[in-house]
């Protein structure tokens, strides 16, 4: 458990929020569980809702990151994406994705959680347009879209299934839009 009680919070509640959801865990349960005083989340945190901001922020670059990183370990091609989700959905805590459930519990788009996920999605979907371009594709930014909406479905399907399959079948489809793609001059 980290030292610094600000990141005690931080780790706390990503931990509980990711396996209970954001509304089911108060700051009570949050405090119980890091040890960190109410004075000191207050010192750190306005609000809960700073606390979810935070975290989300937080499990962004951490995610992205680790998409990434195993992008590049499965060749480094757009349909990498799937194979790492592959990975993810077998995982014994894998409960979806933190964004899209967020999303769905601060249902508000002009919530901040609710932007800050969106952002997520927004920057997933940049990533891969960077590997739909670096590939070839002519307009990686259409082809990006579809690719994202598959892997959403993905893992809202790998966490009903409790499998890799949905990963398997959603690059599948992939791999079909990918070939029919208009291929950049060069």
């Amino acid at each position: 458990m980290p030292v610094n009680a600000r990141q005690r919070l931080l780790t706390t509640a990503e931990e509980l929020f990711y396996a209970e959801g954001v509304r089911a865990v108060g700051v009570e349960r949050i405090l119980s569980a890091s040890g960190v005083g109410r004075a000191s989340f207050y010192r750190h945190f306005a609000a809960k809702d700073d606390l979810v901001v935070a975290v989300l922020r937080g499990r962004d670059e951490r995610w992205r990151a680790w998409l990434a990183d195993r992008v590049a370990a499965h060749g480094g091609g757009p349909l990498a994406v799937f194979d790492a989700l592959a990975e993810r959905f077998v995982r014994q805590d894998f409960r979806g994705c933190a964004f899209i459930n967020t999303m769905v519990e601060a249902a508000d788009p002009d919530s901040p959680a609710h932007r800050v996920a969106a952002q997520h999605k927004s920057a997933v979907t940049g990533y891969v347009e960077t590997l739909l371009s670096t590939a070839g594709v002519a307009e990686p930014a259409s082809l990006a879209a579809e690719f994202t909406l598959l892997m959403d479905g993905a893992i809202v399907t790998a966490l009903r299934e409790r499998s890799a399959a949905p990963a398997t079948r959603a690059r599948a489809v992939a791999a079909v839009l990918l070939a029919s793609a208009d291929r950049s001059p060069g």
